[in-house]
């Protein structure tokens, strides 16, 4: 299931990441993976090892506060010190810096997931002209609105109980919320697979299912707050090519809607290179579901038609 690489890089906030690198043989572009809240890179291996089969290399990093990445005053569960939404920007973008230094020339196409791709996006919105394309799955983006009252909760939480120490709420609000949505469920992770075997594995994954703390929610909201500001895309060009997909089971993404929702906004915001897939069965791993070789072999469908060149 892993990489066939693993690396560090130290970066310029301070962070050792480890850096997973799946390399292909005659390679047309880099995929640069962003893994979700509470998990690590280290699980999309499957993925890489089907991104290098097709073509592409595939690199991907575990982000502070996540895995195997080491940061100042950044433990499992936190993304640490502020400025800590720009330091895990400014992450992403070594190794987006890495990615060129070994492969001048190739086409960056930027993958995200869940939280990765809010990450995804709001790199794209400071960087867009080094990326090919972008993909974004699987992305539990709440309304400015719902963002900012989990501000204000978070903040009351805060005030009570202190930054590093898990929140009460929110778990409520999102992942106990969509465990509940389940109607099957055995385990409280079901919400992310209907593969028992993904389910299993993930909820033995030490690195895995932990608590976020007060102050990693506040800046997973940070992120959601850059995308949904009503300028916050201004800087990216329309023709773009954007990939949103969701699952029509996944409850983190009010079953697929608000990925429908984002791509009502970016047509309307004039982005005309958009392609929306939503899987009618899937739930929110969509690389650990069923058909995974399905959203697989879409992905990379996807990928070999984007232009070659920055």
């Amino acid at each position: 299931m892993g990489f066939e690489e693993t690396r560090t890089l130290r970066t310029a906030t301070g962070a050792t990441l480890r850096l997973y690198v799946e390399p292909a043989g005659k390679a047309r572009g880099v995929v640069q993976i962003n893994h979700g809240l509470a998990e690590h890179a280290g699980r999309y291996g499957r993925f890489a090892r089907y991104l290098a089969g097709r073509g592409f290399h595939a690199v991907a990093h575990d982000h502070r506060g996540h895995g195997e990445t080491a940061a100042p005053g950044a433990p499992l569960g936190s993304f640490g010190p502020e400025p800590a939404a720009e330091n895990v920007l400014a992450d992403v973008l070594a190794v987006h810096d890495h990615i060129a230094t070994e492969h001048p020339g190739l086409p960056v196409i930027l993958f995200g997931h869940s939280m990765g791709a809010m990450i995804a996006l709001a790199f794209l919105a400071q960087h867009s002209r080094r990326v090919r394309g972008v993909a974004l799955w699987n992305m539990p983006l709440a309304s400015g609105v719902e963002a900012r009252a989990a501000r204000a909760a978070l903040a009351w939480e805060r005030f009570r109980l202190g930054s590093d120490v898990p929140s009460r709420l929110l778990p409520q609000l999102t992942f106990g919320a969509w465990a509940k949505a389940i109607t099957d469920a055995q385990t409280p992770f079901d919400w992310l697979s209907r593969d028992r075997a993904e389910v299993e594995r993930y909820a033995a994954d030490p690195l895995c299912g932990w608590p976020p703390t007060v102050a990693m929610w506040r800046d997973v909201f940070d992120f959601n707050l850059m995308i949904t500001a009503r300028r916050a895309l201004q800087a990216i060009p329309r023709e773009m090519p954007i990939q949103l997909v969701g699952g029509g089971a996944d409850p983190s993404t009010k079953h697929g809607e608000i990925m429908l929702r984002l791509a009502r906004r970016l047509r309307r915001s004039g982005f005309s290179n958009l392609q929306t897939r939503i899987y009618p069965e899937n739930r929110h791993e969509s690389l650990n579901e069923l058909n995974r070789e399905e959203v697989m072999r879409d992905f990379a469908a996807w990928a070999d038609k984007l232009p070659a060149g920055r």
